[in-house]
């Protein structure tokens, strides 16, 4: 008859609980013990009932392997600590050699773009330079061509501004050169009636004293 596999949860009854706690406890105390004198290992194995009573086993000292234990541990958290560190140094130093080796091309692609250090290029070296030139020659015409078409139509903008304050400016002047001649004109009317009048007294005089005597 095949045995049926134990289903693990917590049993209910206190009685076959307690059993089974006995039986279980015999059982991991006696692997424990093996464990130690089979493979010469340091083991320390602490057990509470539900009921909090101690039982331990251990191959030495319980006390001394929870030492180690901890000694252990605290290295370990060290450890835990410093690598995250070792790791971003490492990643540090990996980002400086590649920007290094960047730049060393960069300085190399500039040199050669000014005609320096050419003796070791090879024909596609040159090739690829040309190329590289040629482009950026292309680059400055357009933006070249670009200024200029921006400064002609700011120029054009300008003349346009001009040509409205010199229409204004010949407006005004006709303006004032009309208000001027209107000016000069009533001055002459004016200086005519002031004229007339004077000589109307003039005459009119003697003949006020004639007809007086």
């Amino acid at each position: 008859m095949v045995r049926g596999k134990t289903q693990l949860k917590r049993i209910e009854n206190a009685t076959s609980r307690q059993v089974t706690f006995s039986k279980r406890r015999s059982g991991l105390l006696k692997k424990a013990f093996e464990l130690s004198v089979l493979c010469d290992a340091e083991v320390a194995l602490i057990i509470f009932s539900s009921r909090g009573k101690l039982y331990e086993f251990s191959s030495s000292s319980t006390h001394k392997t929870i030492e180690r234990y901890q000694k252990n541990d605290k290295s370990l958290g060290q450890f835990n600590r410093k690598l995250p560190d070792q790791l971003s140094t490492e990643h540090l130093k990996e980002e400086i050699a590649t920007m290094t080796r960047k730049l060393e091309f960069l300085e190399d692609s500039k040199r050669k773009l000014l005609g320096q250090g050419l003796e070791s290029s090879t024909l596609d070296e040159l090739e690829q330079v040309e190329e590289q030139l040629e482009r950026g020659l292309s680059n400055i015409r357009a933006r070249k061509n670009l200024l200029f078409r921006e400064q002609i139509a700011q120029l054009k903008e300008e003349g346009k501004i001009l040509l409205k304050e010199n229409a204004d400016l010949k407006k005004r002047s006709e303006m004032l050169s009309l208000t001027l001649t209107t000016i000069a004109k009533e001055k002459k009317d004016d200086g005519r009636q002031i004229m007339e009048v004077e000589t109307e007294l003039f005459i009119g005089l003697p003949h006020t004293r004639k007809n007086s005597y």
